[in-house]
């Protein structure tokens, strides 16, 4: 484990126009907007972990929440097992709020599933008194601005306090604060199937026979994918997940077919570090896996470009390209996509957005998470000074705040979320003081000469491919 404290990194050029704004900012809670609260969207893990952290500064908020409860959307993975173990997953803060309450934590070591992390952490830290009594759930955000003054308007601008328009069980409101932490997450706006990433009518026509994310094929969704040929399209641990609990159910049903399809160049780059990942579960998806294809119960197509689907009866084709020549998966029944997912930028569209341009992540976080550029699944420590926006007051946090990037961890928005608190809250020490305990990933990259050795070893079967 290595624990990291940040040094900013020296630069041979003149400073950026947006590295100028960043080091003339100056905490938001002075003024006239000393009176408003933070407003957090979203009411996950992230953006509870903000609420805890303002509450020890002392600072008021205001929570929006458009679930009926909080960690919705992880009720609708909760039936996967994390592989990081609690130590990673509780916030520092909340974690002291609830033991003054009482509260008993968890084994440190123990690896819980979406449904504990909810059920044992997130919904006692929502009913405690300081959070709930700000807690709004059923309201979703809609649109975000300054008061009286759209993107345009420049002069001023950062003196108006922050309105936010919601639908808050079926009314519209206006809350306004002089502070906004966006951690809605990217979960419901998941990348489509075509490597492209056009969402393409064909593929809406086709959305009774695909699932995106990670099916309960073992429990709740065991007989949609029984006896069925499924292709499974991705190269992250969701698409592990997937073609792990797929094989068990496989077991029971020697008719059920799996293809796992991806865009990297071999299979190996899929594994992770496997031994290696200080995260044990995390390395054991990788190791399990390889033994999977090795097996042949998986069929895996790599690297392989989706550029089509198209209904064939009752099933689907998979048009694409692979090594250059077109190339048809026939005959599929299912379809389930772990290609990661997208940010929702739609609501902050009033607002002055510092976004990068590939990874949709916040502009100054893009060299630090750009898979195109940085293969190690391990991000240096970042804080309030790199999730800045052109709109001072404004931050994303947590998943969002990488856009498509898929290297995140929960702890690592916790410490972003203490930084940019500390900020709000006049404490400029804390806030650039940006310490993380990470575990590393045991791998950055997998060497051509080392995956081809493999492959002709026997590694693959013949159709080995995979997507990313």
């Amino acid at each position: 484990m290595k624990n990291i404290e940040f040094k900013p990194v020296e630069s041979c050029c003149e400073p950026t126009l947006m590295e100028k704004q960043i080091s003339l900012q100056d905490p938001v809670h002075q003024g006239e907007l000393s009176h408003l609260p933070v407003a957090i969207i979203g009411a996950g893990p992230i953006g509870l972990a903000a609420a805890a952290h303002l509450i020890e500064a002392g600072q008021s908020f205001i929570i929006f929440e458009a679930g009926s409860k909080v960690g919705e959307n992880i009720s609708k993975w909760g039936h996967v097992r994390l592989f990081s173990p609690w130590q990673y997953n509780l916030d520092k803060a909340a974690e002291r709020l609830l033991t003054k309450n009482g509260w008993i934590a968890p084994s440190p070591d123990e690896l819980p599933t979406g449904h504990e992390l909810r059920d044992q952490y997130l919904r006692p830290l929502a009913e405690l008194p300081e959070i709930n009594s700000d807690l709004h759930l059923n309201t979703r955000v809609v649109g975000t601005s300054r008061k009286n003054t759209d993107k345009m308007k420049t002069p001023g601008r950062e003196q108006q306090p922050f309105v936010i328009y919601v639908e808050e069980k079926g009314k519209a409101k206006q809350y306004e604060a002089r502070a906004i932490i966006d951690a809605s997450g990217t979960w419901g706006k998941a990348n489509p199937v075509l490597s492209s990433g056009v969402l393409t009518s064909q593929e809406q026509s086709l959305h009774k026979q695909i699932f995106y994310g990670i099916p309960d094929v073992l429990e709740a969704d065991q007989v949609r994918y029984t006896g069925k040929h499924i292709a499974v399209v991705g190269g992250g641990h969701s698409a592990l997940n997937t073609l792990l609990d797929l094989a068990k159910l496989q077991e029971t049903n020697a008719h059920t077919k799996l293809t796992w399809i991806m865009r990297r160049d071999q299979v190996e780059e899929a594994y992770g570090g496997k031994a290696n990942d200080q995260l044990e579960a995390r390395g054991e998806l990788g190791s399990r896996m390889h033994e999977l294809v090795d097996s042949g119960k998986v069929s895996v197509v790599t690297p392989f470009h989706i550029q089509e689907l198209k209904q064939d009866g009752e099933r689907i084709t998979i048009r694409g390209e692979q090594l250059g020549e077109s190339r048809e998966l026939q005959h599929m029944d299912e379809i389930i996509v772990n290609a990661g997912s997208r940010p929702d930028f739609s609501f902050l569209g009033e607002l002055r957005l510092s976004i990068d341009q590939a990874t949709e992540s916040v502009e100054t976080l893009a060299p630090l998470i750009d898979p195109n550029v940085h293969s190690c699944g391990t991000v240096r420590p970042h804080g309030e000074k790199e999730l800045r926006h052109t709109e001072p007051g404004l931050y994303i946090v947590g998943m969002k705040s990488y856009g498509r990037a898929p290297t995140f961890l929960m702890a690592t928005g916790y410490e972003q979320v203490r930084s940019v608190v500390a900020f709000l809250a006049g404490d400029l020490e804390a806030a650039a003081k940006v310490e993380l305990d990470l575990p590393e990933t045991g791998v950055c990259s997998v060497s051509r000469p080392q995956a081809k050795q493999v492959q002709a070893t026997g590694d693959c079967n013949s159709s080995c491919s995979n997507e990313g």
